[in-house]
């Protein structure tokens, strides 16, 4: 008898994982992430227009995270001008993102020189970049990215022909004066990725959170740089 009711039970097990996936993913998608989405940004900063923007006036995906650092934005700034792989790094998890060599700790005066359309090497072969496309001292600072798929090199947005199958993006970062002498950081990533059928998955379930990892952990870095620079 007991038998005949564990193999009346085992159809319910099998069907439940397909039960409560669309449960976690619902709930993922009401409730998670849209606060990943707008991690620390207010209503206001959220649906804000910032510099960098028109570059994708038809984007399919973005976000806007802000922090609040202790420092006025002209000694936030001179950390932001010298992000790169081959300059200060992108002070969040160096093991992901600088080849594991630890971002830079001081400011360095060889890095304080950025100029729109230069190039920022990602990747320790120089296969992929972001391009400097706006700056704007101790307000702006917008950096694009291009990369083909699924190859994940960089290319030039002003090619005559470029990939079909592609992720196009800008990576900005806007200051502005808080109270008590800090600064407000926002930054915003807006952009599109093309084929979207494949792209959108990928976004949902690993661009959208490796970003918010990748993004609450510079802002921590920071903040940790900036207070000690005091």
């Amino acid at each position: 008898m007991s038998k005949q009711r564990s193999s009346r039970r085992r159809p319910g097990v099998r069907l439940l994982p397909f039960l409560v996936a669309p449960a976690v993913l619902a709930l993922y998608a009401l409730r998670f992430r849209p606060r990943l989405l707008t991690w620390g940004a207010t209503p206001d900063e959220a649906t804000r227009t910032y510099p960098g923007d028109e570059l994708f006036p038809d984007a399919d995906g973005t976000s806007t995270m802000a922090t609040t650092l202790p420092a006025p934005p002209e000694r936030v700034w001179p950390w932001l001008v010298q992000m790169g792989g081959d300059r200060g790094g992108w002070y969040s998890w160096d093991l992901l993102d600088h080849f594991g060599i630890p971002s830079a700790d001081r400011i360095a005066p060889e890095w304080q020189n950025l100029e729109e359309g230069q190039r920022l090497p990602a990747t320790r072969d120089g296969q992929a970049w972001f391009t400097v496309a706006r700056v704007e001292p101790n307000r702006t600072l917008v950096l694009r990215s291009d990369l083909s798929l699924p190859s994940g090199h960089s290319f030039d947005p002003e090619w005559d022909a470029f990939p079909m199958a592609r992720m196009d993006g800008v990576w900005s970062f806007h200051l502005s004066p808080a109270g008590d002498g800090g600064t407000r950081l926002v930054v915003r990533t807006r952009g599109q990725g093309r084929p979207r059928r494949l792209t959108r998955p990928f976004d949902l379930l690993l661009g959208e959170p490796a970003h918010f990892i990748m993004q609450t952990r510079q802002f921590h870095n920071l903040r940790t740089r900036v207070t000690a620079a005091a």
